[in-house]
C-alpha cells in the first residue's frame, strides 16, 4: 500500500470513490442513494479549487483503495471526509491516511485535527476514539429532511433524540 497526495491520472478512480463514500453517508440516515458520479465530480472539483489536500491509498496493482480530503483554514484542519472501500478496511489503510492529516496539523502548528462525525457512524467513532478524539463541542439540531428515516434515539446530557 502506498499512501500519496491525488494526482490528475487519479480523476476517475478518485470520484468513484467519493460518490461511494456519499453512498455510505445516506445509509447512516437511513436513506437509500444511487451511486452518483455526476455530484461527485463537482465535489472532487470543489475539494481542488479550494486546494485541500487529498490523500490517496494505493494497492499493489495501483487501484485506489481510500481517500482523505483535509480541509484547511489557517492553522486548522478538519478531516473533510475519510473513506476505504469496504474489502480492505481493517488493514491500517484509514489510519494510514487519517496520519497524513495529523501531519499537516504538525506542519501549520495545530493542535488537534479537527472532525464532524454522524452520531451513529459507529466506524468512524470507534475510529476516532482509539486515536484519542473523545471531546465533542458542537451538537447540531435541526428538523427531520423529508426523505430521512430514524434508526435510533441517541442521549445528549439529559435529552433525548431520534437520528
Amino acid at each position: 500500500m502506498i499512501i500519496r497526495k491525488h494526482i490528475e491520472s487519479d480523476k476517475d478512480e478518485l470520484i468513484r470513490l467519493i460518490g461511494r463514500f456519499r453512498v455510505k453517508l445516506a445509509e447512516l440516515k437511513g436513506v437509500k442513494k444511487e451511486l452518483d458520479l455526476k455530484s461527485a465530480q463537482e465535489e472532487l472539483a470543489y475539494y481542488q479549487h479550494k486546494k485541500f489536500p487529498i490523500f490517496v491509498a494505493e494497492d499493489k496493482e495501483l487501484n485506489l483503495i481510500g481517500y482523505h480530503v483535509c480541509r484547511v483554514e489557517d492553522d486548522i484542519i478538519w478531516s473533510e471526509s475519510l473513506y476505504v472501500v469496504p474489502e480492505v478496511r481493517r488493514r491500517g489503510i484509514g489510519t494510514a491516511l487519517y496520519e497524513k492529516g495529523e501531519l499537516l496539523v504538525n506542519e501549520v502548528g495545530g493542535e488537534t485535527l479537527y472532525n464532524w462525525v454522524h452520531p451513529n457512524n459507529d466506524i468512524s467513532i470507534s475510529f476516532l476514539k482509539k486515536r484519542g478524539y473523545d471531546v465533542l463541542n458542537l451538537i447540531e439540531i435541526r428538523r427531520k429532511r423529508l426523505d430521512e428515516k430514524f434508526t435510533q434515539e441517541i442521549n445528549v446530557g439529559r435529552n433525548k433524540f431520534n437520528y
